[in-house]
């Protein structure tokens, strides 16, 4: 079976007015369902890259194989979270 990692996505940038009220420095562990407090919508588009790294992935561009990034659908107020895989 593949090694499994938790995965903590924090939010380090938001623009504008964020519906959900995420602001920098939020921080959820990621898994198969919505954290409590984070936005559905964010969760959605962050989820693959959460998965990646949950089983052991990278992401060629990333200057550190441990994190990825990836931002909310909301274009006119974006959030951009940082996911990074814990190791135990």
């Amino acid at each position: 079976m593949a090694a499994s990692y938790e995965v903590l996505a924090k939010v380090i940038c938001q623009e504008g007015h964020c519906a959900a009220g995420h602001k920098v420095g939020d921080e959820f562990i990621m898994g198969l369902h919505t954290p409590a407090g984070l936005c559905c919508s964010a969760f959605q588009a962050i989820f693959p890259t959460a998965r990646v790294l949950r089983f052991g992935g990278s992401f060629p561009w990333s200057d550190d194989p441990e994190t990825g990034t990836s931002t909310c659908p909301d274009g006119k107020n974006p959030v951009t979270f940082e996911l990074r895989r814990m190791r135990r």
